[in-house]
């Protein structure tokens, strides 16, 4: 072991220079991967010289996620604190089911949950868990729902047509979620939104009466903190009225930017959130801890002890149930997720996730001023949001991130809003600072006039 440690430090070294030196690896085309990289799995061993020389190849092609040129996904950088969190995780290597495998590990994880539910008002009656990732935890959410309002859906399968809404530009997991709990994705309401992305309270209305008049049982809405493409932030308040009056279960997905609950300057973008049944959030994304890290939190625990909970005496051999995590999540087998943002959130407190959410709305009002004062820039995105999402000059956005990608320039996507399609910068990765702002449009700009397009 103490070999392969020395040889893992060698590696990250090695990894470290290339994001330096190489922010923007190389592509290979997926057409040479296997010519280009020895990924083959002999009958012989790789002797070591050649095991590591392999890996540093491997490395080397890896796109670099914690670089500065990195602005493609929901999600970048490196927090140095939750990393150490993640690494101990591996080398303790304990499952999160029960107590008596887990022990203290146990205890980080409903440390974070409670303090989680405290912050958003919910009840003493909450709790949450743990799940890989922001998808599954919107299938837990609308597992609760559909289980709390079809009680014997668990044992007899669904017999009744429901439905629920999200925005017509929610995260694509709702309709594939409704898919696998039975319900169907043509029973999955597209909401309409406004000019920013924001769900329309009125029409949400509108559709759920339409529904109950032509006999449906409608039971979950999903209201979003931070969209996909423009990070539009739902308005709470309004959508859980319409909620209250139909009473129906209101999950709010924050994967994205949930994390604004840690900011008392940006806490209001999610005014409301106590209202709700369910909340989830991805502390991979705005805290910036290693994938994966995503929470679900609900008002009541009793709904993910009936949705989730079953009898396993080889198993629960400990008295506590509140210690058996496996009772209420949708695994048996899991890993410690909750260890790295506890190292995190320990080192630098609730003022240090503020701060770095902050950081985040700081970085991109930067990227707006920037745009703003450039007329060879189009800009689409609005304040309080860390998407900033913009065209430059008349070239297409598909195919401008396309060729900087595939020239090792920067690593930014596009998105679609309504028929107009942009470059998509997400200011997510905090340990960025204003220059590295600057020259990202700087590093555009120059491939810009030096290419042909």
């Amino acid at each position: 072991m103490n070999k392969d440690l020395h040889l893992f430090n060698e590696l990250v070294e090695f990894l470290i220079s290339e994001e330096q030196n190489h922010p923007v690896a190389s592509p290979i085309n997926t057409n040479e991967l296997y010519q280009t990289l020895d990924l083959n799995l002999d009958d012989n061993p790789t002797i070591d010289n050649s095991f590591k020389n392999t890996l540093k190849a491997i490395i080397k092609s890896t796109p670099k996620t914690a670089s500065t040129s990195f602005f493609n996904q929901l999600f970048g950088g490196r927090m140095s604190k939750a990393t150490l969190g993640d690494l101990l995780a591996v080398m303790l290597n304990n499952s999160m089911y029960t107590y008596k495998v887990a022990g203290p590990q146990v205890g980080i994880e409903k440390t974070i949950l409670k303090k989680i539910c405290s912050m958003i008002g919910y009840p003493e009656t909450a709790d949450g868990t743990f799940a890989p990732g922001g998808s599954m935890s919107n299938h837990m959410a609308v597992l609760m729902a559909r289980d709390n309002y079809n009680p014997s859906v668990r044992n007899e399968g669904i017999s009744t047509k429901m439905t629920l809404y999200t925005s017509d530009v929610s995260h694509y997991s709702i309709a594939k979620n409704a898919s696998f709990i039975g319900v169907g994705r043509d029973q999955v309401r597209a909401i309409k939104t406004n000019e920013k992305g924001e769900m329309l309270a009125h029409d949400l209305d509108h559709q759920i009466i339409k529904d109950i008049e032509l006999g449906y049982q409608p039971f979950f809405v999903n209201a979003t903190a931070g969209t996909t493409v423009l990070g539009a932030f739902d308005n709470i308040e309004s959508i859980s009225n319409v909620c209250k009056k139909h009473n129906l279960w209101l999950h709010l997905d924050g994967a994205y930017c949930g994390s604004v609950i840690f900011s008392k300057e940006y806490k209001h973008l999610v005014k409301g959130i106590e209202h709700t049944n369910s909340f989830s959030v991805n502390a991979h994304k705005m805290l910036g801890t290693p994938l994966s890290c995503s929470i679900i939190v609900t008002r009541d625990k009793k709904h993910l002890y009936e949705s989730f909970s079953n009898e396993a005496e080889y198993l629960y051999q400990t008295s506590d149930d509140g210690f058996n995590l496996g009772k209420t999540s949708l695994q048996c087998g899991r890993r410690n997720d909750a260890l790295k943002l506890w190292t995190l959130w320990k080192s630098v407190g609730t003022t240090g996730l503020e701060s770095i959410v902050n950081h985040q709305f700081k970085l991109a009002e930067i990227a707006r001023l920037y745009i703003k004062n450039n007329p060879d820039y189009t800009l689409y995105s609005f304040d309080d949001s860390i998407s900033v999402c913009f065209n430059y000059k008349d070239i297409p956005a598909n195919t401008l991130c396309t060729a900087l990608y595939e020239n090792a320039q920067l690593m930014v996507g596009f998105g679609n809003f309504r028929g107009q399609e942009f470059v998509r910068m997400v200011t997510i990765n905090s340990s960025l600072q204003e220059d590295d702002i600057h020259n990202f449009f700087k590093t555009l700009e120059s491939f810009a006039i030096s290419t042909d397009f």
